[in-house]
């Protein structure tokens, strides 16, 4: 009998004890519950902060004159929304950003023909006609001398019995969106770089890669219409300048694919690398002017591609010399510094260069080259 009644106290203890134990796991497996959760509550609604130059990792030193306000290797998402977010890179994503925006407005208004928004308002025309009378020639003796031009078009054709063929024969327009897509790729692959490179190694090195080669792509873009157009009536020289230009822009791109090259340490030598591929232009356009040198708009076109080339070589000179940060460091970290100018002189400079195509797009519209319509 008191046998019996230890074994039942014995099993009625080793219950308890089991129920304690299930009880003492239940409590920690929901501790452990509600600590992920809250991990992952705090996790959804982390703000990220801003880091300093000395906390961030070292491929993200690039500009050790930009001290503070740098965002240290967020998920994609937050750095998406950082671009309503104020930081050292929030000035250099939205300048390109807009210029984006703009040439891909200006591609859409030209494919529909809406003449005045492809003009800007008529602010290329207006120069146009300014500089043009700055330079001796009035808009009536612009019109005269295209109309003589058109004049001796036709005659030339109805000699070859094309009676019926309009004067105004429309220039190709491949050249013109050539340039087009080309500024659009720099300043979209540019805009995504600024938005997304520190957010981690990896993803840095090829998005720097792939706004160096939007660059390379943009400059060898530009010479298209200008040696189309001018060289219109030899295509010997068209072929010839647009092959050279076409092969240092892929030298360029293949170089810069480079891992080393794309790293801080090699900035003026790409600063260089970018600048002589531009200077390279120096030799067609001393060819062009000369050959053109009876053309009406040769003034306005010259006009606006040394202003292109000012801001070009001004852009790359603030790149390079990280001017004015340098003189206080720190000061300019969120608006001010160097690559913010040079972002606004680049869009200036594509600007100035599609005022020009404008021109020589204008003119061959009207005097096209005899040789190729008989």
């Amino acid at each position: 009998m008191n046998s019996t009644k230890r074994r039942g106290s014995w099993k009625r203890r080793e219950e308890q004890m089991d129920e304690s134990t299930v009880a003492t796991h239940n409590h920690d497996d929901h501790r452990r519950s509600e600590r992920k959760d809250g991990e992952e509550t705090k996790s959804r609604g982390k703000s990220y902060r801003l880091l300093t130059f000395d906390e961030v990792p070292d491929y993200m030193k690039d500009n050790e004159f930009i001290r503070k306000y740098y965002r240290g290797e967020w998920p994609l998402k937050h750095l998406l929304l950082s671009l309503f977010r104020w930081h050292n890179e929030t000035l250099n994503i939205w300048t390109h950003l807009m210029g984006f925006a703009l040439f891909l407005g200006l591609v859409a208004v030209n494919l529909v023909h809406a003449h005045q928004v492809v003009d800007l308002f008529g602010i290329f025309r207006y120069f146009t006609n300014g500089t043009e009378t700055n330079l001796s020639y009035n808009s009536g003796e612009i019109e005269e001398t295209m109309k003589l031009h058109g004049a001796v078009k036709q005659h030339h054709l109805n000699h070859l019995g094309y009676n019926s063929m309009p004067v105004e024969i429309a220039a190709a327009q491949w050249p013109f969106y050539t340039f087009m897509g080309g500024a659009i790729l720099c300043l979209l692959s540019s805009t995504t770089y600024h938005l997304f490179s520190c957010h981690s190694h990896h993803l840095s090195l090829l998005l720097s890669r792939a706004d160096y080669a939007g660059i390379a792509v943009m400059i060898v873009a530009s010479f298209f219409p200008p040696i189309y157009y001018i060289f219109q009536c030899q295509p010997h020289w068209q072929i010839a300048y647009l092959s050279v230009i076409t092969l240092i822009g892929i030298f360029t791109v293949a170089a810069l694919l480079s891992p080393p090259l794309s790293s801080g340490k090699y900035r003026v030598f790409r600063t260089l690398l970018f600048s002589s591929m531009g200077l390279f232009g120096l030799i067609p356009a001393v060819h062009a002017t000369v050959v053109n040198w009876d053309n009406p708009r040769r003034n306005t076109i010259v006009a606006y591609e040394l202003f292109m080339a000012f801001f070009y070589l001004v852009g790359a000179g603030f790149y390079a010399s990280r001017v004015p940060e340098r003189f206080k460091p720190g000061f300019f970290d969120v608006a001010g510094q160097s690559h913010q100018i040079f972002h606004v002189l680049v869009v200036l400079g594509a600007l100035a260069h599609y005022g020009a195509v404008l021109v020589l797009l204008d003119y061959r519209d009207v005097v096209g080259c005899d040789t190729t319509l008989g």
